[in-house]
């Protein structure tokens, strides 16, 4: 049980507390707890006087609070707090400012990273231009899946030369070059393809413009050249990991980042023919080609799915006669419909073409979907009607405006002539597909005529993702599930021969990790309940304290279904009238007054709160970025002064550690030094013996003041156990906690006598300082009666049942 007082301090910033391993409810509700148990236990024996419970009560009171102010050392903070009250400046936050200086920092360095893949882009297409096709070149790159591999005696293998790889903090701990790139290539492309060759060749100009970039900006992660031909040049290189068959089945050409950037926002019907000769492998075919169609496309893009044969319906009824977002749900539903198609009767397109047409123009004439490029994709075996009337009537009038790409399923020839005059009539693109294997090739051919017009009006706009989990690109033990988003921007052939038939050489891209962007928002000028978050323009989530992307499998952590595309009216559930969302989706700047109830210790406790929420847009990106302060706690910062040479020597104290997750110091720009934790990195810099690390001076003073203003509790505790009675059996823990992040720990007891063994150690993210939250019992403490202790129950081992 934790017992805390909040102090004067606490609106500055601090709790102090003990904790014993006799556990109960809160202070609030012990005594009516106690009290019904007394009650319950004698109502058949005797009847006690409601006078004498509250003399008990009254008793239990006393020595719970003398108990707690004894272990705790509270008094003495507050008589320490009061010395320095003279040296204490206490400031109004003003939000309005703070939101502009964290939204422009975010900015600055989202900006870095578009700048990064500039380079790249110009680096490949200037490379192509003057790099002339050789159908007979013979050049031994780096496969990633082959490097570091010999043969029986001894020697390299083909594409498999040496190369060096050394593990790496900023990289995951991953092994890698920094030194070079290297290619992975699908296991179903081959991988001395003369186009592929001429690729690799062709862009071994990006490798000095990936290390120069890594210089300039050392807070850049994975560089990368996805190449339409399908290989995959990443910096720095890795080792690939194939399955566990042996088999390759990452294919750049099919990420988001990569179609995003290849291609427009689009509205897509997808029309698939249900008819009696669509079944057996031709349906299987069919469903197959629909879902890979279904994962090319993004929340940018809408789309919708209709079944024929002598009538027309909409796989979901409930979308008929209009367009749906395809973002990840709308995906997976379409998915989950598309496995229940059955075939019957006989095919009649032409309905189905009027349909589509219809759907698509409703759209435009209403202003919905993309509005941009439309196209509708038939999957058919076949078609034998006379459909010509139809595109005279909606499509051709208008030059055209809807392409349609077709899909001829199976072996059967006969009504080829048919469905490629369909495509090519419609300025869309014929695919034939006669087995599984052919699906992805051709669904993506698709991707390159879209890009047509990209290509020719060379519109190199740059895209950002939604946020994800990249598990696919590392199958490796040391992989780490991180959230980020990616910016990635198409590169194009510049040769005047080549240049009306817009030809995509590829995409390049860098990955931000969203931890990143977030932590320049820190969470010490926010205060105890403040947070930030960030939303993409289509009100999805891509980083806010309340979206858990993880799930518990067994021992193994696993992304949620559907964790990319959580909306923000989910987690700022109170907004009822979505008006905070509304205005972030347009991209505007202002503010906003909500009552809250926030639930902390896993839903068990709520808050009852008065939020300002404040909020702007990332220029140059589809992001809007919000932030949170509370009434009270998160309205004032205090700033304290202290000299360095005093707060060094408090500050190294055994007892003492400061939030390891916050950047006091950057260690992530110079390599040497990544291995510094913040505590190291903090005093390097203050005893001059690392002068160019850059600090953030604020806190750094922060957590000085809080250093010396805290010392006596530790020679405090220290003497109690040194007294001639020592503790008292059943105290186990005394600290302390700062709003600059510090934290101050005495064990009464040893480990072996703990009962609650998790208690602010590192695997009680709930009770410590993250970058998402301050603890628990922080929390509570700012939120309760000045003077007055505050009980609290840690979810540990002794709550459990484990000890």
């Amino acid at each position: 049980m934790a017992a805390l007082q909040r102090t004067q301090m606490c609106s500055a910033g601090t709790a102090v507390g003990t904790v014993r391993h006799r556990t109960g409810p809160t202070w609030v509700t012990v005594f009516l707890i106690y009290s019904g148990w007394l009650c319950l236990l004698t109502k058949a024996q005797m009847k006690i006087p409601p006078e004498t419970v509250q003399k008990w009560a009254n008793s239990l009171s006393e020595q719970l609070n003398a108990v707690a102010s004894k272990y705790s050392g509270a008094a003495l903070l507050q008589k320490k707090l009061k010395d320095v009250e003279p040296i204490i400046r206490i400031e109004d936050v003003d939000g309005t400012a703070l939101v502009q200086e964290f939204s422009d920092e975010i900015e600055k360095m989202l900006g870095s990273k578009m700048k990064s893949v500039k380079r790249l882009a110009d680096t490949a297409e200037d490379a192509d231009l003057y790099h002339e096709f050789n159908s007979t070149l013979q050049f031994d790159y780096f496969n990633s899946m082959l490097i570091n591999t010999m043969d029986e005696e001894g020697n390299y293998i083909e594409l498999g030369g040496e190369f060096p790889l050394e593990e790496n903090e900023h990289f995951n701990n991953l092994h890698v070059n920094t030194l070079m790139s290297d290619i992975q290539v699908p296991t179903n492309v081959y991988n001395k393809d003369p186009d592929i060759l001429n690729g690799v060749y062709m862009s071994e100009a990006l490798n000095d413009v990936f290390i120069s970039n890594f210089q300039k900006d050392p807070t850049l992660t994975w560089q990368f050249f996805g190449s339409s031909t399908g290989f995959f040049r990443l910096y720095p290189g890795i080792k690939w990991t194939p399955d566990s068959n042996g088999v390759v089945a990452f294919d750049c050409r099919n990420r988001n980042w990569y179609i995003q950037a290849a291609t427009s926002p689009k509205d897509i019907i997808i029309v698939v023919d249900v008819s009696g000769s669509m079944k057996g492998l031709k349906l299987t075919i069919a469903k197959h080609t629909i879902n890979t169609i279904l994962d090319t496309l993004g929340e940018n893009d809408f789309v919708n799915i209709i079944a024929y044969t002598d009538y027309v319906r909409y796989v979901e009824p409930c979308f008929k006669g209009t367009l749906v977002q395809a973002d990840l749900d709308n995906r997976e539903h379409f998915k989950l419909l598309v496995e229940e198609l059955q075939v019957k009767g006989e095919g009649k397109v032409k309905k189905a073409m009027k349909e589509s047409f219809r759907v698509l123009n409703e759209a435009t004439v209403n202003g919905q979907g993309s509005l941009c490029n439309q196209a509708i994709m038939l999957i058919t075996d076949g078609a034998m009607e006379d459909f010509q009337s139809v595109f005279e009537e909606f499509n051709w009038p208008d030059k055209k405006v809807v392409r349609v790409f077709t899909y001829l399923i199976g072996r059967d020839m006969t009504f080829a002539d048919n469905v490629k005059w369909i495509a090519c009539n419609n300025k869309g693109y014929y695919t034939h597909i006669n087995t599984l294997a052919d699906v992805q090739e051709n669904v993506m051919e698709y991707l390159h005529v879209l890009s047509r017009p990209m290509v020719i009006n060379h519109d190199h706009d740059i895209i950002w993702t939604e946020a994800y989990m990249d598990s696919v690109l590392f199958n490796s033990m040391a992989q780490s599930l991180l959230l980020m988003t990616t910016v990635a921007m198409p590169v194009f052939s510049k040769k005047k021969e080549t240049l009306s038939h817009g030809i995509l050489l590829g995409v390049v891209g860098t990955d931000v990790p969203l931890l990143e962007v977030m932590m320049l928002a820190p969470r010490y000028k926010l205060g105890a309940h403040g947070y930030a978050f960030l939303i993409t323009n289509n009100g999805y989530i891509l980083a806010h304290p309340d979206l858990r992307p993880l799930y518990k499998d067994g021992k193994k952590l696993k992304p949620k279904p559907n964790y990319n595309s959580v909306d923000l009216s989910e987690a700022e559930w109170e907004d009822t009238e979505e008006i905070l969302r509304t205005a972030m989706v347009k991209g505007e700047t202002g503010t906003l007054t909500l009552d809250v109830r926030s639930a902390v210790d896993k839903g068990k406790r709520p808050f009852f709160l008065k939020n300002d929420y404040f909020y702007t847009t990332i220029n140059e990106t589809p992001f809007s970025f919000g932030m949170v302060l509370t009434r009270g706690h998160g309205e004032y910062m205090f700033f304290g002064n202290v000299s360095v040479e005093e707060g060094l020597h408090d500050l190294q104290q055994p007892d003492l550690t400061i939030a390891d997750g916050w950047t006091y110091c950057e260690t992530d720009i110079d390599p040497h030094h990544r291995k510094l934790t913040q505590l190291q990195a903090v005093v390097r810099y203050l005893t001059g013996k690392e002068p160019d690390l850059e600090c953030d001076e604020i806190l750094l003073q922060q957590t000085l003041f809080d250093a010396v203003v805290t010392a006596p509790l530790e020679a405090y505790w220290t003497a109690l156990m040194l007294t001639g009675n020592g503790v008292e059996d059943g105290m186990e823990t005394a600290f302390l906690g700062t709003r600059s992040g510090l934290m101050r720990v005495t064990r009464y007891s040893g480990i072996e006598r703990r009962q609650g063994k998790k208690f602010l150690t590192k695997a009680d993210k709930e009770n410590l300082f993250t970058v998402d939250h301050f603890p628990i019992w922080y929390r509570m403490a700012a939120e309760n009666k000045p003077g007055q202790f505050l009980y609290y129950v840690p979810d540990d081992d002794v709550n459990k049942g484990d000890s």
